[in-house]
C-alpha cells in the first residue's frame, strides 16, 4: 500500500507517524480514532473510512487493516501495552465486520 503525504517539512518536535496519520491521502480517518477505547468502534470507523475512500488501492478490508497495522507498527515501543491490546482486538473486530 502506498501512502502519500504532503511535501511539507516536519518540525523537530513532530513525529513522522503522527504527521502521516493526520495528513495521509490514503484514508480520511476520524479524528483521534486510534485513541478510542472500544475496538468495535475503532473497527467501524476504519471500515466506513475504507469503504468511502475513492483513493484506496485494494479492497476496503485491505485498506482498513493496512492503516491499523501502519499505526501499530509506527508506534512501536512507544505504544503502551493496554493500547496495543485494544488495537490488536480491533484487528479481530475488523475481520468480523468485513465477514458480514
Amino acid at each position: 500500500m502506498k501512502i502519500f503525504i504532503k511535501a511539507k517539512p516536519l518540525s523537530k518536535n513532530k513525529k513522522w507517524a503522527t504527521y502521516v496519520t493526520k495528513h495521509s491521502f490514503a484514508l480520511d480517518l476520524e479524528e483521534g480514532v486510534f485513541t478510542w477505547d472500544e475496538p468495535r468502534k475503532i473497527a467501524g470507523s476504519l471500515k466506513r473510512s475504507a469503504e468511502e475512500s475513492p483513493r484506496r488501492k485494494g479492497t476496503p478490508f485491505q485498506s482498513a487493516m493496512s492503516m491499523l497495522n501502519f499505526y501499530i507498527n509506527r508506534a512501536g515501543k512507544n505504544l503502551k501495552p493496554k493500547r496495543k491490546k485494544i488495537l490488536e482486538q480491533t484487528k479481530i473486530e475488523l475481520q468480523r465486520l468485513f465477514r458480514n
